[in-house]
C-alpha cells in the first residue's frame, strides 16, 4: 500500500471490509439524512445520484462540480468524524489531474474512501440505459494517478461496461491494478454476481444496491454467501424521502393546511425532535457522542 497511514480512516475501512460479512454504506444527500443514518449505521456513501438530486435538483448525468462535493465531505467529516465515508467522484471530473486534485483535497479532509468510474461524457447513472465507457487503457492510466496520488484513502475501481464480455475483461484488469475494491454496477443477476466475483480473485468485492435498480434486492446474508465484501445502498434516504414530503404535502393540502396531530404519533417529529437530533452533530464532532453501529 502507497504509504498507508494505519490508522487512517481508509485504513480503517479497509480492516471492517476484510472482516467476515458484508459492509453496508448508506448513501446520504444531504446532512439531515445523514444524521438520521448516523443513529443506524457506521458507515455512509456520499451519492452522486442523491447529491445531485439534492444540491442541483437536477439528474446524475454529469452536472456535479467537484468544489461542491468537496464541500459536502468536509461538512460530513465535522459532524461525524468516526463514520466511514466513501465518496462517488464519478469520472474524477474528466480531467486525471483534477482527479488527483480532489483526492488529494478529499484525503486531507479525512474521508475513508472514493469511487472512481471508466464512463465518458456524458455520463449516466450506473443503472441508467445508454452508458458508455472509455477506453481500458484510458481509464487504468487515469487510474493509476489517482493510486499513485493517495496515501491512505481507499480506492474503489468501477466499470460500467454493458456488453458481457467487456464486463469481465474489465473486471479482471481492475482487478490487477493496486486499487483496493472492484465495483461493477449494474450487475443483472446473482449468478452475474458469482463470474464477477471468480474473474476478481481475492479482490474484494462491491455491489450496489439501488430502487428501481438493474441489481437484484439482496440482503446481506444473501450477499456475504455471494462473496460480496461491501454493498452501498445509493438512495433509500432520498427515496424516503420523497415519499414522505409528497405523502406530508398531499395530506397538508387535504385538510385546508392544518398541521396534523403528532400526539398519537409512535415517533412523532417536531421541533424538538429535529433539534436534538441536530444538536447530537454538535456534541459528536466534539468527541461526546458514541458512534452507532
Amino acid at each position: 500500500m502507497h504509504g498507508s497511514n494505519a490508522s487512517g480512516p481508509g485504513q480503517r475501512l479497509r480492516s471492517e471490509i476484510a472482516d467476515a460479512g458484508t459492509t453496508p454504506l448508506i448513501g446520504v444527500h444531504d446532512m439531515y439524512s445523514a444524521t438520521i443514518a448516523a443513529g443506524h449505521y457506521n458507515g455512509m456513501f456520499v451519492s452522486g445520484f442523491g447529491f445531485a438530486a439534492s444540491y442541483y435538483g437536477l439528474p446524475d448525468i454529469g452536472f456535479i462540480a467537484w468544489p461542491d462535493m468537496v464541500a459536502f465531505v468536509e461538512r460530513l467529516r465535522g459532524a461525524f468524524p468516526e463514520h466511514h465515508l466513501l465518496v462517488d467522484i464519478d469520472d474524477g471530473y474528466v480531467d486525471p489531474e483534477v482527479a488527483c486534485h480532489v483526492v488529494r483535497r478529499l484525503e486531507r479532509i479525512g474521508a475513508s474512501g472514493v469511487i472512481l468510474e471508466d464512463q465518458k461524457r456524458p455520463r449516466r447513472c450506473g443503472h441508467a440505459d445508454g452508458k458508455q465507457v472509455l477506453p481500458l487503457e484510458e481509464y487504468l492510466a487515469k487510474l493509476e494517478l489517482v493510486l499513485a496520488e493517495r496515501t491512505d484513502l481507499l480506492v474503489v475501481a468501477r466499470t460500467d461496461a454493458t456488453e458481457e464480455e467487456d464486463i469481465l475483461r474489465r473486471a479482471r484488469a481492475l482487478a490487477e491494478t493496486d486499487a483496493d475494491v472492484v465495483l461493477v454496477d449494474g450487475v443483472r443477476s446473482e449468478e452475474w454476481i458469482r463470474r464477477i466475483r471468480k474473474e476478481v480473485g481475492d479482490k474484494p468485492l462491491l455491489f450496489n444496491q439501488i430502487a428501481g435498480g438493474k441489481s437484484p434486492r439482496l440482503s446481506l446474508t444473501e450477499l456475504t454467501d455471494l462473496g460480496v465484501d461491501v454493498a452501498i445502498y445509493s438512495t433509500p434516504c432520498l427515496f424516503a424521502s420523497h415519499r414522505a414530503i409528497d405523502q406530508a404535502l398531499t395530506e397538508l393540502k387535504s385538510d385546508d393546511g392544518r398541521l396534523p396531530a403528532t400526539a398519537g404519533e409512535v415517533r412523532p417529529v417536531g421541533v424538538r425532535e429535529s433539534t436534538e437530533l441536530l444538536e447530537q452533530n454538535i456534541a459528536r464532532s466534539r468527541g461526546r457522542v458514541d458512534v452507532t453501529v
